[in-house]
């Protein structure tokens, strides 16, 4: 087969077909795969048939496999190792088979709330609605970029707080107990690519730190709504098969609603990331911010 990389949007993200992913990759391979994950944030690599083995061996390519952050015991039992998370509304007896069964999904980063966010979260869809339960991704360069200046300037060298409550789908609404907190730069400096990202999102950040509450809240507001304009965003209306990979550091993502009696399940797995840095533009903005010092 030979690979081939398509861009799916203006905003973001890449159709990458020509591969088999429950087969070993040979170098090439995996560089252009690696590549194409950094230069278009999301990739789509459809028809797949992926064991659950299959799916972590891809993974593990990319880094450490990701640790599951959870106060209370997982849903999914023993069904799956514990790297290895089932979205799911599926339930027998009464109990979902996995996490985050139902209902719409606020704009995240997976891991936003620790030390080190992921790397990278894959996603592969075993059942799907026939419609809703589509996933948006927004592009958080794009999103920096397009700030207001005053907005760049403001927030130089600020950092804000990220929470999240086991199971939450939405900020208003914690379904769980605490997971993990961490303050992180609004602005970072991407590890792999040297680009800035904002780094908030509405389902996860509660405040900024260096601003008084009632400011913090309405420039969140204003963040929140600026980062999620269709401009920024690509959403993937799921198949089964669809094995979607994305970078945690510069997109958030979301759910759309689904009706309940609709079945929908898909196997989430993730890389480890780093500490996330500030943005080296900081400096800069808050000389121009600040002139004479």
């Amino acid at each position: 087969m030979s690979l081939k990389i398509e861009p799916l949007s203006p905003q973001l993200g890449a159709r990458v077909t020509g591969v088999d992913l429950a087969k070993p990759l040979d170098g090439e391979t995996f560089r252009r795969i690696h590549q194409a994950a950094l230069d278009h944030l999301v990739v789509v690599f459809p028809g797949q048939e992926l064991s659950v083995e299959d799916q972590l061996r891809f993974t593990g390519l990319f880094g450490d496999i990701g640790a599951r952050n959870r106060a209370t015991p997982l849903p999914e039992g023993d069904s799956v190792p514990p790297t290895v998370m089932l979205v799911s509304n599926i339930r027998v007896d009464g109990k979902p088979i996995g996490s985050l069964p139902d209902g719409e999904m606020m704009f995240h980063a997976d891991g936003a709330y620790t030390e080190t966010p992921k790397k990278f979260t894959l996603l592969y869809a075993i059942d799907v609605p026939a419609t809703g339960g589509n996933t948006l991704f927004a592009n958080l360069y794009a999103a920096y970029e397009a700030l207001p200046d005053d907005l760049k300037r403001k927030l130089a060298g600020c950092h804000a707080e990220q929470v999240f409550y086991t199971g939450s789908v939405q900020k208003d609404d914690p379904l769980g107990p605490l997971t993990g907190s961490w303050v992180h730069p609004v602005f970072i400096e991407h590890p792999d690519t040297g680009r800035t990202s904002l780094f908030v999102s509405r389902l996860m950040t509660t405040r900024i730190v260096e601003l008084a509450e009632d400011e913090s809240n309405a420039v969140l507001e204003r963040l929140f709504d600026h980062e999620e304009k269709p401009e920024f965003v690509y959403e993937h209306a799921w198949t089964p098969g669809d094995l979607v990979m994305w970078d945690d550091r510069c997109t958030n993502h979301a759910r759309t609603h689904f009706a309940k009696t609709e079945r929908r399940q898909l196997r989430r797995t993730t890389v480890s990331g780093t500490a996330l840095a500030a943005a080296k533009i900081k400096q800069a903005a808050a000389v121009e911010a600040h002139p004479g010092g």
